[in-house]
This record gives C-alpha cells, sequence and structure tokens, in this order.
C-alpha cells in the first residue's frame, strides 16, 4: 500500500474541507437545478429538447465558463468548483450536466489550454458567457476509439484549410455555435499527422446531419458534423499543424473528470431518490428499508459513491496543481461511470415495478447513467490507460 501512494504525485494533497468557493458554487447549482431544470426534466427528456436559453441563463452565473480567467469573462475557478457544478446539476437531469460538461472542458477548454491570444479573445468571452455555445469534434462513424485512422481531412490552399469528412457523436452538434473540429492534415496512423481547428457556424461547406434518437441523456443535442470543401482560415489552427492529436489527449484527461463528475451526480441523484423510497415504503407493515436486502444495497451504493468522489476530487486537486492526471482521471472516470450504472440499476430494483415507470425519476437515471461508461472513453479504453501507467517502467 505505501508504495502505491508513492507512485501518486503528491497524494493527499486535496483539501477535505468544504471551502467558501465550493459552497457557493454548490448553492447556487442546487438552487438553479431545483427552478429552472427541475419542472421540465421529463418533459424535455420525451421532447429530445434541447433548451438553448438555460444555457444562456446558466453563462449568467458563470457555469458556462467555469475555468475561463475573468480577462476572457469566465469564473476563474478550478476543478473542484467545476466538480462541484456538473455534479449538482446532474443530480436533477443529468442531459443537462452532459452539456454544460461538454461545453466548459472539450470546446471553451480546448480553446483556452491551446489558442493563442488572438484566438483566445476571439471567442472565449462568447463561449464564457454562453453567447455562444462550443462543440468538439473527435469522433467518426469509423474511428470510434481508434481516433488516429480518422477520414476527415485538412489541405492547406493558400491561406485556407480546405476541409472533408464528417464526424458523429457531436454534442451541440446543431446549435453550437462554433466547434474545435480535429482533422487530418498527415498519414493516418500517425500521431503527428492530425491537427485542431476552430470552424465557426456558417463557415460554406459546414452543416450539421442527422439528430440521434438517444436511450438517454435526451435533452442534450447529439448530431453529425458536415465538412464539404469547408474553407477554414488557417488562423484557425490552435498550436501548430501536426499537434491536434496530442492535443485532444490532452483535453481528454479533463473532460475524464468531467464525466465522472456527471456521473458522480447521477450515481447521487438515483442513490437519494432510493433513500427516501425505501424510508416511505411500507410492506410486511414496516419501512422496506428496515430489511436487510434493501439496506445493505444502500451500503453498497453509499459506499461506491463515497470512493467515487473521492478519487475524483484526487484527479482535480492533481489537475488544479498542473501534475500528471492520466491515470487519476481515467481511475475516476471509469469508476464513477459503472458506479453510476450500478447505483441507478439498484435504485429502479428498490423502486420495484415504479421504478421501471416515468411516473419516478430512477428510470430516467437508469437510461442516463449508461452513457458515462461510452462517452469520453469507453470502461475499456479507460482500464488501458490506466494499465499503460501502472506498467510504466
Amino acid at each position: 500500500m505505501d508504495a502505491m501512494l508513492t507512485d501518486t504525485p503528491n497524494y493527499g494533497g486535496y483539501d477535505f474541507a468544504m471551502n467558501e468557493n465550493k459552497q457557493m458554487v454548490g448553492q447556487m447549482a442546487r438552487d438553479f437545478a431545483e427552478r429552472y431544470i427541475k419542472p421540465h426534466v421529463m418533459e424535455w427528456d420525451e421532447a429530445q429538447h434541447f433548451p438553448v436559453d438555460l444555457f444562456k441563463k446558466l453563462g449568467e452565473l458563470g457555469m458556462m465558463g467555469v475555468f475561463v480567467p475573468e480577462q476572457y469573462g469566465g469564473s476563474g475557478f478550478g476543478y473542484y468548483e467545476y466538480v462541484t457544478v456538473i455534479s449538482e446539476i446532474a443530480k436533477v437531469c443529468g442531459a443537462i450536466g452532459l452539456s454544460v460538461a461538454a461545453h466548459n472542458s472539450l470546446c471553451t477548454g480546448h480553446i483556452l489550454a491551446f489558442g493563442n491570444e488572438e484566438q483566445k479573445h476571439k471567442w472565449l468571452p462568447k463561449l464564457a458567457t454562453a453567447e455562444w455555445l462550443g462543440a468538439w469534434g473527435l469522433t467518426e462513424a469509423n474511428t470510434g476509439s481508434d481516433a488516429l485512422h480518422m477520414n476527415t481531412t485538412a489541405v492547406l490552399d493558400g491561406d485556407y484549410y480546405i476541409v472533408n469528412g464528417s464526424k458523429n457523436w457531436i454534442t451541440h452538434g446543431k446549435s453550437g455555435n462554433v466547434a474545435v473540429v480535429m482533422v487530418r492534415t498527415g498519414e493516418k496512423g500517425d500521431s503527428h499527422g492530425i491537427s485542431a481547428l476552430v470552424i465557426e457556424k456558417g463557415t460554406p461547406g459546414f452543416t450539421h446531419g442527422k439528430k440521434e434518437n438517444k436511450l438517454g441523456m435526451r435533452a442534450s443535442e447529439t448530431t453529425e458534423l458536415i465538412f464539404d470543401n469547408c474553407r477554414v482560415p488557417k488562423e484557425n489552427l490552435l498550436g501548430v499543424e501536426g499537434e491536434g492529436f496530442k492535443q485532444a489527449m490532452q483535453v481528454l484527461d479533463g473532460g475524464r473528470i468531467s464525466i465522472a463528475a456527471l456521473s458522480l451526480g447521477i450515481a447521487k441523484g438515483a442513490f437519494d431518490a432510493a433513500v427516501a423510497y425505501a424510508k416511505e415504503r411500507h410492506q410486511f407493515g414496516q419501512p422496506i428499508s428496515n430489511f436487510q436486502g434493501i439496506a445493505f444495497k444502500l451500503a453498497d451504493m453509499a459506499t461506491e459513491i463515497e470512493a467515487s468522489e473521492l478519487l475524483i476530487m484526487q484527479a482535480a486537486d492533481l489537475k488544479n496543481r498542473h501534475l500528471p492526471v492520466s491515470k487519476q482521471s481515467a481511475m475516476a472516470k471509469y469508476y464513477a461511470s459503472e458506479t453510476a450504472v450500478r447505483t441507478a440499476t439498484e435504485a429502479v430494483q428498490i423502486f420495484g415495478g415504479y421504478g421501471y415507470t416515468k411516473d419516478f425519476p430512477v428510470e430516467k437515471f437508469y437510461r442516463d447513467a449508461k452513457l458515462c461508461t461510452i462517452g469520453e472513453g469507453t470502461s475499456e479504453i479507460q482500464k488501458i490507460v490506466i494499465s499503460r501507467e501502472v506498467l510504466k517502467g
């Protein structure tokens, strides 16, 4: 055990106290979710409605630019506050939590990390306030986890890149105003053959495709992005040509913390509902929480949620201090997402037949949770990342 702790950089650096920022941000997110999200959760889910105006309100409160420094119109917070925002919103609706996470950590986060000053001043103020919504494009129809073999290409022609191809499973693909898109500028399979371009909505040749009809996360918009001889100014290149894959992997390290926080919120929402129901539901003359079969389920759920939160906060601490985080973020994402699925499944079981209906909240947590084990790297990919880190040296 001591060896494991020694192998972890600055293990235990996380401040377990609830500081003023986390309290303030947490209360703000809870109040917002109760007032503006909870009354519409099932309505939006059933209709697959993406509530653009809601994100404008979130932007006014600084929750769409959590990491963005104040000089670019953001809140200037770190990962503790970010995890708090995502998890509190996801306790009420995973779909809204997902969109907040994707906007903050992927599109906005990529520009913040790798954009030059001109690019940051051009796009970050609009993204941080949610005047513009952001999308991020890596995945393609035939290259999910195997991003190095992407087919979308960008060929430099004078002052423009000519982009052709498509991207799949893109959050905010239709409603987003700007997208960071990974494109192939070199040979397939070459980690230095991919670049990152910022492409604005309205650019000729840039359109969206079909909107996916999903099992869960239905109020978070997911579509294709299509590029047909799309001319993108070369000054929209983030960093240096050929660095896009490396950039994307670094962005995903932070993105995994986002999905872990999303998973945590979903698990907490399902758990809270299950605890309340177990106390209220009577069978054989007593609350079902008195039965060991139910009580032990709740004990397992509570323990896994606590463990998930500790893994997430450890990763957040490393990220805040700009330390290597690949292993910890993969562990947090893997464990928390699987915990969300297990917790939501057990919550449905505790509710019994009622848990299988849309009149109670746990069936939606059950549907939403599964995406967390798939998006931003499947559980299997997380285990590859973790095992590689463990076996280094």
